[in-house]
């Protein structure tokens, strides 16, 4: 370690029901030091750091920080500690400025006068400090990604943070954006503050980490320096064998699924979060959209999903005009993989067997005058679960709650509904609807076993696919896209991961401020280009 051991945790374990999700982890911080914490998804990560600040109580085990017990289960003491975090997702108020973001929390209701000389003082001596420039009076909705994070950054040291835990800090930034978060992080460093840093992403972690701590299902399996450790030990030691990811073949593309021919979508109060939008994705392609968070990328998304409707200009599916109703968009073989999965993908409350068919729930496979057929739905879900390695399902078997899962087994979920679709019903002669007989035309178990093999997705939407996943899991998650567009699928790639674009696209285009730049082969792009065309720097667009 880089100096004094600044955080101690003792024998840490956390139960929930039969789910040992932290299994007696020790652990040690050192002053100045960046420790990476990595894991698959469910290994515990989100849990132990729960626990240290306060969300969770620990079954067993104790934390100890600066030389001092930390009282278990108390946020405000964790802060008082000066243990701060900066959340994958921003907790910023939008509509207030910079100032007022950093001072949220800080004074009592019952002062007769807020303080704010002295906090912006102590805003800008801390910016200053560590590097942190930002304009105090600037309001946070007018800010860039970039910024917004320096604003968190800056509100946990203003609080007088010395121990910073970062999640997933370079999710959605530029590759500029990310140089600047690395340069911040060396002066923390320098200072004497130390870091605990979460990501799936492991040339970042190899880059700024001293030493990497790795859990698998609940365990600690590991410490080891960074200096020496490669990705593909750090990914074999995470889940346990040896991660391929897959590999893109060129191949000629087919005829146009879906067209957009001078689109345009408006928001309520006239904004363009659509300006002008040409684009034409082709079967058998991957086409990738890059971009910095907030520049029309869900407006897309969801014009693709059937829920918004243009503002002007034509949006064709294999040569139709589509009207702005999901259920139509379903049934003409769209796949959803929309961006939340907690919010939007699944209703976390339901069992995960009606999840499974939550989208088709009205086929006939699944349903009969409105009645829900719950054994052809639930031996739909069981297929699905099997065929894509659904797991955490273990103890209530198809009625677990879909918020139990981890990420990225939710995420698997989204997937394996997208791709499976429907099944379609077997017509018999003694029921030439397919009211009798087994749910689908086919197998019902067995490997190979799958009920839409002759009928990919038309048209697969992902968006952010694989946000928050370990290198196993998207490893996955890439090889099922691929295969499904081998198949004969179009697909539209919305990612922030510049990794995850050139991993798996064919044409890659930039979408700022809600216009879209000319699709180029993956090839004809480098990282700075693309980087330059995230920060509106491309010189041309096609609009």
């Amino acid at each position: 370690m880089s100096g004094d051991t600044v955080l101690h945790l003792r024998g840490i374990t956390k139960r929930f029901g039969s789910l040992v999700a932290n299994d007696a982890i020790s652990l040690e911080l050192g002053r100045g030091e960046v420790l990476a914490l990595l894991g698959e998804n469910g290994a515990g990560k989100s849990t132990l750091v729960s626990i240290l600040f306060g969300h969770y109580v620990a079954d067993e085990g104790s934390i100890e920080v600066f030389g001092q017990p930390l009282p278990p289960g108390q946020p405000k003491a964790a802060l008082a500690a000066g243990i701060g975090m900066v959340h994958q997702h921003f907790t910023l108020a939008d509509n207030l400025s910079v100032l007022d973001n950093v001072m949220l929390g800080t004074e009592p209701l019952w002062w007769p006068v807020s303080r704010r000389a002295a906090a912006r003082d102590k805003l800008m001596d801390t910016g200053q400090r560590f590097g942190l420039g930002v304009d105090p009076d600037a309001r946070i909705a007018d800010l860039s990604v970039g910024e917004r994070q320096r604003v968190e950054i800056l509100k946990a040291l203003v609080r007088g943070a010395r121990i910073l835990i970062l999640d997933e800090p370079t999710a959605v930034l530029t590759p500029t954006e990310v140089e600047s978060l690395f340069g911040t992080l060396r002066q923390l460093i320098e200072q004497g503050l130390s870091v605990i840093f979460i990501s799936h992403k492991l040339d970042e972690v190899l880059r700024v980490s001293q030493r990497i701590a790795i859990l698998r299902a609940g365990k600690l399996i590991a410490v080891l320096p960074a200096q020496g450790a490669d990705k593909a030990l750090l990914a074999e030691t995470m889940v346990g064998r040896q991660v391929q990811m897959p590999t893109r073949r060129p191949r000629e593309p087919g005829a146009t699924v879906c067209s957009l021919q001078d689109a345009t979508l408006q928001s309520a109060d006239g904004r363009k979060l659509l300006d002008g939008v040409n684009l034409e994705l082709r079967a058998g392609e991957i086409v990738a959209i890059a971009g910095v968070a907030g520049n029309g990328q869900q407006a897309l998304a969801e014009l693709l999903f059937g829920l918004q409707a243009l503002s002007s200009g034509r949006l064709e599916l294999q040569g139709r005009a589509m009207p702005a109703r999901a259920a139509d968009w379903v049934r003409a073989g769209v796949a959803r993989i929309p961006e939340d999965r907690h919010a939007v993908g699944m209703v976390g409350d339901l069992p995960v067997w009606e999840n499974a068919v939550l989208e088709r729930v009205s086929s006939p496979a699944f349903a009969r005058s409105g009645i829900v057929k719950r054994a052809a739905a639930q031996a739909h879900a069981r297929q699905l679960i099997e065929r894509f390695d659904v797991r955490g399902t273990d103890s209530m078997g198809l009625e677990t709650p879909t918020r139990a899962l981890s990420g990225g087994n939710m995420q698997k979920m989204i997937l394996g509904r997208a791709l499976m679709g429907a099944p379609r019903p077997r017509r018999t002669a003694a029921d030439p609807r397919g009211g009798s007989g087994p749910a689908w035309g086919g197998p019902a178990h067995g490997p190979g076993s799958d009920p839409c093999a002759d009928k990919p997705p038309t048209l697969i939407v992902a968006d952010q696919p694989t946000w928050g996943l370990d290198i196993g899991a998207v490893a996955y998650v890439h090889q099922q896209l691929l295969d499904a567009v081998a198949r004969g699928s179009a697909m539209l790639l919305i990612s922030e991961d510049l990794d995850e674009i050139f991993a798996l696209a064919d044409r890659v285009t930039v979408l700022h401020h809600g216009r879209l730049s000319a699709a180029r082969p993956a090839g004809d792009w480098t990282l700075a280009a693309i980087g330059l065309a995230m920060a509106g720097s491309e010189p041309e667009h096609a609009h």
